[in-house]
């Protein structure tokens, strides 16, 4: 396991913390046939929780080597031992925060590094803002832009570079289907994703590479939970679960679509959103808007 941190102070913190993780934990790591070391790479950006470990852990669990991103590095740590112990894989982590360009430009080199190179970039991580837009702080909008658009353009703009240069790659961008209705700053954010990846996918995939815009709705994770949301009032049918979001954007990326709306719950109601007055699903999305709140 590599572990990356941007600044030196952190890395030292890490490795002091990495020890003593180590000493508490006793893994019984499979041992790694070249084959396994030398094999598919993919990288996730916000692994540590929520869809994005689902993501790691689908992936590991098809034996693919990973590359994973978050601002915890302990927690970092903590998952990437657990994938390596239970599958026997190669786990790298890098400690960013996406939001800055510094974070992104640590990130991109790893994409466009040689050695064990990416196969599949998932940009999965992402924050929305719980305040309306006329409420919230313009700082806090551009951050969130910044995670939401700026991130995963200049990360998928690194793959799609090195994927054509190799024959071939996938993206998986992790939208919402707040992306596809009248929802905020934040759906506009998450519409960039799948407007991107619908023309990506249509310009490059007959060169091998694939962009895919994953768009759930209510997820079940600890996201709720930890943000302290009251989620009672949500209809249970609402819900899904993140193996199943999960295995449906994979199985759309490997089949080459551009846009993934998992189960046909909300793919009804998106199609029946396209022919709704905008006032009518805006007010909607306007209830949902309250259920957001910072996350990695």
């Amino acid at each position: 396991m590599r572990v990356l941190t941007t600044s030196h102070h952190k890395a030292v913190n890490v490795a002091e913390q990495l020890d003593e993780l180590e000493t508490q934990q006793d893994w019984e790591v499979p041992l790694m046939t070249d084959d396994r070391k030398n094999g598919p790479t993919a990288l996730v950006t916000g692994a540590t929780s929520g869809l994005g470990a689902e993501f790691a852990r689908q992936l590991a669990g098809q034996g693919q080597n990973l590359v994973i991103t978050g601002r915890d590095p302990i927690a970092l740590v903590g998952k990437a031992q657990g994938l390596e112990a239970q599958y026997g894989i190669s786990v790298e982590t890098l400690t960013v925060d996406l939001a800055t360009r510094e974070g992104v430009d640590v990130v991109a080199a790893r994409i466009r590094a040689r050695e064990q190179p990416i196969t599949m970039l998932v940009n999965n991580a992402g924050a929305g803002l719980s305040t309306e837009f006329h409420e919230s702080e313009a700082e806090a909008e551009v951050a969130m832009l910044r995670l939401l658009v700026e991130a995963p353009m200049l990360l998928s703009h690194a793959a799609i570079r090195s994927f054509l240069a190799r024959g071939g790659g996938r993206i998986i961008n992790v939208s919402s289907v707040a992306g596809l209705i009248p929802d905020g700053s934040y759906g506009a954010a998450k519409s960039w994703a799948v407007s991107f990846s619908r023309w990506a996918n249509t310009r490059y995939k007959s060169s091998g590479v694939t962009v895919t815009a994953l768009c759930p709705g209510l997820v079940r994770t600890e996201f709720h939970q930890r943000a302290g949301i009251d989620t009672s009032k949500r209809p249970r049918w609402a819900w899904m679960d993140a193996d199943d979001v999960v295995r449906e954007g994979l199985t759309a990326a490997a089949d080459g679509r551009g846009v993934c709306v998992p189960s046909r719950r909300y793919r009804s109601l998106m199609a029946a959103a396209r022919f709704s007055p905008d006032a009518v699903v805006e007010r909607f999305s306007r209830s949902e808007a309250k259920a957001r709140k910072t996350a990695d």
